[in-house]
Order: structure tokens, then sequence, then C-alpha cells
């Protein structure tokens, strides 16, 4: 749990840094407001020069396993079940960790590929982020 903690009358008050985690395609451009900008892509986005892209990490490890890509081929009618399978493969991923780091101290926007907005390895990653930080808080 980050932050601290005191009593008011009864009752324990925890005071913690929520995570702050936006999303945002490759192809948009970077803003001040994104604060680190991380690729969670294995792939690199078509097109995309390193410049044009303003990255400040590519953490390809953190991205969906090579066979749940594929797999999902971004379908939305598979989405409920690639998010099950990519929280399953997170659970495990020691990049999960580095990454709720540099969110705790700070603004990330993880950066993806897809054309979908709603149904991408991004959007499931912040998903799993904000769920289990929620959880380390309480």
């Amino acid at each position: 749990m980050h932050g601290t903690g005191w009593r008011i009358g009864a009752q324990p008050v925890l005071l913690f840094n929520p995570i702050m985690i936006r999303l945002k395609r490759a192809y948009d451009p970077p803003s001040p407001a994104d604060g680190q900008r991380i690729l969670v892509e294995r792939l690199w986005p078509r097109g995309m020069t390193k410049q044009r892209a303003g990255l400040d990490l590519w953490l390809k490890e953190i991205a969906p396993s090579p066979e749940l890509r594929k797999w999902f081929a971004h379908d939305p009618a598979k989405w409920k079940q690639f998010q099950q399978r990519y929280w399953k493969e997170l659970r495990d991923n020691p990049a999960v960790a580095d990454l709720r780091d540099k969110a705790a101290h700070g603004t990330v926007t993880l950066i993806y590929a897809a054309k979908d907005e709603q149904h991408n390895g991004a959007r499931a990653l912040k998903d799993f982020l904000e769920k289990h930080s929620r959880k380390r808080a309480k």
C-alpha cells in the first residue's frame, strides 16, 4: 500500500496514491499530459518511427503472448475470454510490478497499435493494473 494511515475517531483512515494510467494509440501525437509513454505491444507499430512515437520505454514482455495475440485476433466476440487468459499471464509476469511502480510515481500512458480502442491488450492491461491496485490498497 502507498501512503500513510491515521485514526479519525475510531475509524482508521488510509491514504494512498491511486495509480494514473492512460491509454493512447501509437499513431496519436505525444502530449506532455501523457507522462511516461510505454509501448505495451510485442510488435512495433507499422510505419511508426521511434522519433514520432516519443516513447520512454518499450515493454514487450508485458504484452500478451504471441499465441494469445494470434488466438484473439482482435475479435470482440472473444474479448471476455481474452481478458481472462491475459490476466492469467499477467499474474506471473514480473514486468507487472515494474509497471505498477512507475504508475504509482506519476502518470503512465500505455501505448498500443490496435484500431479498436475498447478491445485490445493495453485496455486489458490497464483494467488488470487498476483492479489489482485497488485490492492492494484495501
